[in-house]
């Protein structure tokens, strides 16, 4: 059966999956840059940025596993892209270039309609404005009895774990602290949702952590 995994989804030592001011220049806000150092220089980012050279190890076995039997992605429209409200043009087709590096379906979540986008490499954005529930089954339609990836942001992730359906988390702890921005956490009942830590393994540049349902 397919499954709904969030993947080297990272967070700081207090909790934020992003930094206050979020901005175009600045999407992750202020410090976010720093949550994702522990997997820049992996062996699996290197080759999706299309150099040659990465390390191994603990953190490359993560971000690698986090692409393995992945038929289908969603994301919410945050992570898409930087723009609020209504869609002004076709123009902004995300932050990755004309050949993002998801190469299947990828369902965007968004409160306004937009017809998908086709990019090079096999990715279609689809946008989905009729909740969470749509755009899983849509998306484990896809899959073609694959997972499917739920790649973020925090507000994203928060909606699909106050529903209790990630079946599996995996959360990158990296050493920073933020102070503010967007808490992955906050007012969520993990244990009274059905979660429980399953996995936690630390590298010199991260501590990793698996939850899944008990």
């Amino acid at each position: 059966m397919s499954k709904l995994r969030v993947e080297s989804f990272s967070i700081s030592l207090d909790g934020f999956g992003a930094g206050p001011e979020q901005s175009l220049d600045n999407p992750l806000g202020k410090g976010g840059e720093g949550l994702h150092e522990w997997i820049i220089p992996t062996a699996t980012f290197q080759r999706m940025s299309r150099n040659e050279a990465g390390t191994t190890g603990i953190d490359n076995d993560f971000a690698a596993r986090g692409f393995e039997n992945i038929g289908a992605w969603i994301m919410g429209r945050n992570m898409f892209g930087p723009i609020r409200g209504p869609w002004p043009d076709d123009s902004w087709k995300g932050w990755w270039g004309d050949n993002p590096p998801y190469h299947t379906s990828v369902f965007v979540l968004s409160h306004h309609e937009r017809k998908p986008v086709e990019m090079e490499g096999g990715t279609i954005f689809h946008f989905v404005t009729d909740g969470i529930g749509s755009a899983l089954a849509r998306a484990s339609e896809a899959a073609n009895g694959k997972d499917v990836r739920l790649g973020g942001g925090v507000a994203a992730v928060r909606q699909f774990l106050q529903a209790a359906l990630i079946d599996e988390l995996h959360i990158a702890i990296a050493p920073i602290l933020l102070g503010s921005g967007e808490h992955l956490f906050h007012g969520l009942d993990l244990p009274a949702l059905g979660y429980r830590c399953k996995e936690h393994v630390a590298s010199e540049n991260a501590t990793h952590i698996v939850m899944g349902k008990s």
